[in-house]
């Protein structure tokens, strides 16, 4: 799973904003570095677990010949008080990352292979995600 080697501050304050308000993401939108990519058509806070489920299956699908750049990683600490643990007494430790999504970013590259194994390989991606998800083709 990724998850940073280090980190300035240990807990993040949660940010959280009006759903109404999410606008399209402004870094991220174009496929870079591989033919096709998987872009995200919707907002979502993205676990580094789920990050991983996602590329295992595309690589899979993939085989041998085709390469998968990661184009997200999860740098934001998400903090979680034990069950049945009464209020107060401070904040809960660091219990997993999470990399906020919004929508028009690009989740994932690849390239060597099909534009049908390419569809293939994100529509079963796009399962493990928490996001809706289409695929782009590089211009």
């Amino acid at each position: 799973m990724l998850f940073p080697k280090k980190v300035k501050h240990r807990k993040w304050q949660t940010g959280r904003v009006n759903p109404k308000k999410y606008s399209p993401d402004t870094r991220g939108l174009s496929v870079s570095f591989g033919s096709y990519g998987l872009r995200a058509l919707s907002q979502a806070r993205v676990k580094s677990n789920q990050i991983e489920a996602a590329r295992r299956v595309i690589s899979r699908t993939l085989g041998k010949t085709g390469k998968v750049w990661i184009r997200i990683f999860p740098d934001h600490p998400v903090t979680k008080k034990p069950a049945e643990v009464g209020m107060g007494k401070g904040k809960g430790d660091p219990e997993h990352f999470i990399f906020e999504v919004l929508p028009g970013r690009i989740l994932f590259e690849v390239d060597g292979v099909t534009k049908e194994v390419a569809t293939e390989a994100f529509r079963k991606a796009t399962a493990k995600l928490p996001v809706k998800g289409k695929m782009v083709v590089r211009v």
